[in-house]
């Protein structure tokens, strides 16, 4: 591996760590270890790939570091596992019933447990932050497709595979890119994005429909849900929704929720 991916561990148990970098180490990962809260807020500046925060004493350490991880614009994405302490033990180093409530993080478990079975977990985990949801944009307008691929490129996880001027353009570009979300207006030239929509659903399935379009009345959406769409945007809240809407498709889900429940009849 050229670059080793980086794993911070914050955890006051020393048998527990020394076995966690021995066995991370194994899987050919390059770790960073600390038992101190102010010591690795110090190290982020390296930079980790994913951080384990594990047990601190006393109790409330480990929350302040993850609050101070979810506060800070720079290191907050950064996947976050969380092991919490023994049940016995969870008053005097452990996360409380309040901070729990509060918990953000990608994974949780507590001790007792084997660093062998961390590995799966966060292999799963970095997979998952380094996946990039591919994008086609489909519009017949210049310029409402620079803005929107503007957009795109600030997101770390979305990636621009291709922009198309009509639906039979999108079709062919879907068949050949097979991205994992076609961003679609309806009203185009030689082919609409309705039609289209109904040809990728049952040519390439596994790309998700998400309109985007300025015509938003309900008759709109029906006719797009029935033509196998996963999400309808109006454009006049795509700056609002149109990331969340990404997301949300590629997971396979309606977006807005309510759009599940627009009618098939």
């Amino acid at each position: 591996m050229a670059n080793k991916e980086k794993i911070l561990i914050i955890d006051e148990e020393l048998d527990f760590v020394e076995a966690c970098q021995r066995t991370f180490e194994a899987k050919r990962y390059q770790v960073m270890t600390t038992s101190s809260r102010s010591l690795a807020q110090e190290m982020m500046k390296a930079e980790p790939d994913i951080i384990v925060l594990g047990t601190l004493a006393p109790a409330g350490q480990a929350f302040t570091m993850h609050q101070w991880l979810k506060q800070h614009p720079r290191y907050r994405d950064i996947p976050l596992m969380v092991i919490d302490a023994r049940y016995q033990e969870r008053s005097v180093r452990g996360w409380r019933k309040f901070e729990g409530m509060q918990l953000e993080s990608e994974d949780y478990v507590s001790k007792p447990i084997e660093p062998v079975e961390l590995v799966p977990r966060i292999q799963s985990l970095l997979e998952r932050a380094t996946r990039k949801i591919k994008v086609l944009v489909v519009d017949d307008h210049t310029m409402v497709r620079n803005g929107i691929c503007a957009v795109l490129a600030l997101q770390k996880d979305v990636e621009l595979v291709g922009e198309a001027a009509d639906g039979k353009d999108a079709l062919e570009k879907v068949l050949r890119l097979v991205p994992n979300v076609a961003l679609m207006d309806i009203v185009m030239p030689v082919m609409s994005g309705l039609e289209a929509t109904k040809e990728i659903s049952k040519e390439c399935p596994q790309t998700k429909v998400l309109i985007l379009t300025q015509y938003d009345e309900e008759e709109n959406m029906v006719v797009a849900k029935k033509a196998g769409a996963y999400g309808f945007i109006p454009k006049k809240a795509a700056s609002s929704d149109l990331i969340t809407g990404i997301r949300t498709v590629d997971a396979g889900k309606y977006f807005p929720a309510s759009f599940a429940e627009v009618s098939k009849n």
